[in-house]
């Protein structure tokens, strides 16, 4: 049973309770990103252990990906109608189902479905965390929290290459399943007993065929991009663009569409706050993948060594992410998002000249500059967008922005998947192939800091969000 929190007066209930929701919401953001990316350092391993090919592996995070990305708008959604606590909670029994059923699996086949079934808990539960967070905790305060809740983000980040490493060198790469199921059942219990539920239900219709055309949609995109230059690549991509015009057709007729957007249309910041952390994440988050790879099949490092060398650039966003959160309560976070943006895009142009000799130090240089850039971006971006709404559209607008970061960082998987498959082919990633495997990086690292320089000029397209909304404090 949730507690309303409307139910309670005074002032010491309700701190009490929004101590409750920063931990539990801070838990949660420490805890997916930890459960997702510590999968990343096992790669190399769970490609050996099911005879993976390089564009194989690239559906281990894709799978999980593109599950959370299509499912995070209707789930955000079904929050809004039906109580978020509730979404949040199945989140995790759902994630707990998933880890477990990777303990057991014996085929590639249904260790990509494993990953599905995490991917849609993940969805429920990232979908919910930041609305229920920013409905706690009033506007003064919102940046700090925001910015504590970034910090998490990254703590998990930097844990997980480090642990994910010892784990799969010491115990094996199931190890880390086996850990994200007993995290999963601790957040379960927790929930349940401490969370308060903010909201009172809408009960609006549920847009289902707006929710299968949306879905259908992404997933024809990205197993096209999975399998191009083929024509039925090329085919499945352009059934994918006729899939949103009708998706925007559907959602313009909808009652209660699952994306309104007029909100697009009528909200210059929200609009390209979102646009903004698209593009930012298609450029970057592929380098944890690209650089693990790297790592180990180039420079010979085993898992471990190489979870100290990425541990780097999640390390640098946590310590600074509070700290460019708060600061965005005050300066306009236009201003720092973009900065972080150009800032970011630097780091990942010196990546694009990485060769067979490049030293470590170097590596670990750009994680520095990169991880410094993505802590400028995403709290001030994060505050912008949740500020630019009014509450009753917090979980629609918490899980569109979990979208774009989710479709982000399909896009920069899909990016890698095609360049893998135009350059490397189906072909293991061994010695005989290491010049192919490093003109695909180089080319992967140069898109990305593309579009992170498009980015940096979405960001400033927003307007100032501080003056819009009057939450400049004199």
């Amino acid at each position: 049973m949730g507690i309303n929190i409307a139910m309670y007066s005074n002032d010491e209930t309700k701190d009490r309770h929004r101590i409750a929701v920063l931990v539990i919401t801070t838990i949660s953001s420490f805890l997916i990103p930890f459960m997702a990316s510590s999968v990343v350092i096992a790669l190399p391993t769970i490609a050996g252990y099911f005879q993976m090919n390089a564009v194989l592996i690239t559906w281990v995070s894709t799978a999980y990906i593109l599950t959370s990305a299509s499912l995070m708008v209707p789930l955000g959604r079904l929050s809004d109608m039906h109580g978020r606590k509730k979404i949040f909670l199945g989140g995790y029994i759902i994630f707990l189902a998933g880890s477990l059923l990777s303990v057991v699996v014996q085929s590639s086949g249904l260790f990509l479905f494993s990953r599905v079934i995490q991917g849609v808990g993940a969805s429920a539960v990232v979908a919910n965390s930041v609305a229920i967070l920013t409905a706690a905790f009033p506007k003064r305060h919102r940046g700090r929290v925001l910015g504590i809740n970034a910090a998490a983000v990254y703590i998990g980040l930097s844990v997980s290459p480090l642990l994910g490493g010892l784990l799969t060198e010491h115990l094996g790469w199931r190890s880390i399943f086996f850990l994200s199921a007993g995290l999963c059942l601790a957040m379960v219990i927790a929930t349940a007993i401490m969370l308060p539920e903010y909201e009172e239900p809408r009960r609006d219709r549920f847009d289902l065929p707006g929710t299968i055309v949306y879905m259908a949609t992404l997933t024809l995109f990205m197993y096209g991009l999975s399998i191009l230059p083929s024509r039925m690549g090329v085919s499945f991509i352009a059934a994918s663009l006729c899939g949103i015009l009708l998706f925007v057709r559907l959602e313009k007729r909808a009652a209660s569409p699952i994306i309104d957007f007029r909100l697009f249309m009528q909200n210059r910041g929200f609009a390209f706050s979102n646009i903004a952390a698209l593009v930012h994440y298609s450029g970057t988050y592929s380098i944890a993948f690209l650089l693990s790879l790297y790592l180990q099949f180039t420079k010979g490092l085993s898992a471990g060594e190489a979870g100290l060398v990425l541990i780097t650039n999640p390390i640098i966003q946590a310590l600074f992410s509070p700290i460019f959160g708060r600061l965005s309560d005050r300066v306009e976070p236009r201003l720092l998002s973009s900065a972080g943006m150009a800032v970011t895009c630097a780091g990942i142009l010196v990546l694009s000249f990485l060769t067979v000799d490049t030293k470590v130090i170097h590596i670990v240089g750009c994680q520095v500059l990169i991880g410094f850039g993505f802590a400028m971006f995403a709290s001030p971006n994060t505050n912008a967008i949740m500020s630019s709404i009014e509450k009753h559209s917090y979980g629609f607008a918490a899980a569109t922005m979990g979208t774009m970061r989710q479709l982000g960082m399909t896009l920069s998987m899909g990016i890698a998947m095609v360049v893998f498959a135009i350059v490397i082919g189906k072909e293991t990633i061994v010695s005989e192939h290491q010049a192919a495997f490093i003109a695909g990086v180089r080319l992967i690292f140069t898109i990305a800091a593309v579009l992170c320089f498009v980015a940096v000029f979405a960001s400033l397209a927003r307007g100032d969000i501080h003056e819009q909304k009057g939450l400049i404090r004199r």
